[in-house]
């Protein structure tokens, strides 16, 4: 039981950590500013934010449940890692935990919708909220792809409840969007002041994240591979 609250834990503090990434973060508050210039009353704003975070749960949840799902469709791949993925799990910690770091740089395709098609998405009211959110959640940027494919998918194969794992991951990117979501519905002053803290406190986030990751992927190879102790 304390190793499944462990992962649900986990996987909120990585959504939780995506969402506030430069990339996702810059897009998440681009967007909802463009929705609350478009729409004069707050709690429409708060709709809108409201379907924009369910949007990119949605997106989570369902590409989550893809992989997974296809991977235990096969049971000889679902055998093969469920026997390996611990041994497999250090190097790969190791690995995002560089990444993390900065030490390890990722280059990705970049994806992008034309200005004409998020106009008309955000003018669509809340279905338009909810597909720009599904749409931007997977445009993923170095730092989400590798929290996402790299650290919640290994964790929720490797979980007997990982199933679950991409909804929790979901509602983690979702708090702080909905955070500034009431924030532009309530008309708050300190938008900027809160951008730049949160930007800063990303940083020292996901170094230590970072440094976590590289203490927890060695402690799996001593125990896996080395066996020094």
């Amino acid at each position: 039981m304390d190793g499944v609250l462990l992962g649900f834990l986990s996987a909120l503090w990585l959504g939780i950590l995506t969402s506030i990434s430069p990339c996702p973060l810059a897009s998440n508050i681009a967007t909802i500013s463009f929705l609350s210039k478009r729409i004069a009353h707050p709690f429409f704003v708060f709709i809108s934010g409201l379907s924009y975070t369910f949007g990119r749960i949605s997106a989570y949840v369902i590409l989550g449940y893809l992989i997974i799902h296809s991977i235990f469709a096969v049971p000889q791949t679902a055998q093969f890692l469920q026997k390996y993925m611990a041994k497999v799990l250090g190097p790969i910690l190791i690995i995002i935990g560089l990444v993390l770091l900065e030490l390890i740089v990722l280059h990705l395709p970049e994806f992008s919708i034309s200005q004409k098609h998020h106009n008309k998405l955000s003018e669509a009211g809340a279905l338009g909220a909810f597909a720009l959110g599904f749409i931007f959640s997977l445009a993923f940027c170095p730092v989400s792809a590798a929290l996402f494919f790299g650290s919640l998918i290994p964790l929720a194969i490797e979980s007997p409840l990982g199933s679950i794992f991409p909804l929790v991951y979901g509602v983690g990117t979702g708090l702080p969007v909905m955070a500034f979501a009431i924030m532009v519905a309530l008309g708050t002053a300190a938008l900027n002041r809160w951008f730049n803290f949160l930007t800063k406190l990303e940083y020292y986030m996901r170094k230590a994240t970072g440094v976590v990751f590289i203490l927890v992927g060695l402690y799996y190879l001593n125990v896996y591979w080395l066996k020094l102790i």
